[in-house]
């Protein structure tokens, strides 16, 4: 019985890893199809980017993955990411990689302000006094 409860164990973390994989994919397609259909002007693009919106501003849960299943399996706030996802979707390609590169630099601040403001252990012991009392 051991043995059995094991192996349930195993199938039920990759089935859970694989809904994770899944519902990350659905997420990152949608906000990639915000992004770049914002200001569509073709009828199929203006659909995907409808497509993505109706699917993120929907509070329909019977859909497995479903934006707010998606949510409940990532463990993210359903209000925070829609804010989020719309808020870089209008502002087209553009605004969102200045703002992923403005989080790069400041990450790159901090790193290098953590590196450069540590303080610095001697090496050796007490340094020795280079002049002597006799």
């Amino acid at each position: 019985m051991n043995k059995l409860h094991k192996v349930k164990t195993a199938e039920d973390y990759i089935s859970e890893t694989s809904q994770r994989e899944l519902a990350s994919g659905i997420l990152k397609q949608a906000a990639q199809d915000l992004r770049r259909f914002h200001g569509a002007t073709s009828a199929i693009e203006r659909e995907l980017y409808l497509d993505a919106y109706r699917w993120v501003v929907s509070d329909d849960c019977s859909w497995p993955f479903s934006f707010l299943n998606v949510c409940q399996v990532l463990k993210l706030a359903p209000e925070i990411l829609r804010h989020d996802l719309l808020d870089d979707a209008s502002f087209g390609l553009f605004g969102y990689l200045s703002r992923r590169c403005a989080q790069g630099a400041r990450s790159l601040q901090r790193f290098s302000n953590r590196v450069f403001t540590r303080k610095r252990r001697p090496t050796g012991g007490d340094p020795v006094p280079l002049t002597h009392a006799y």
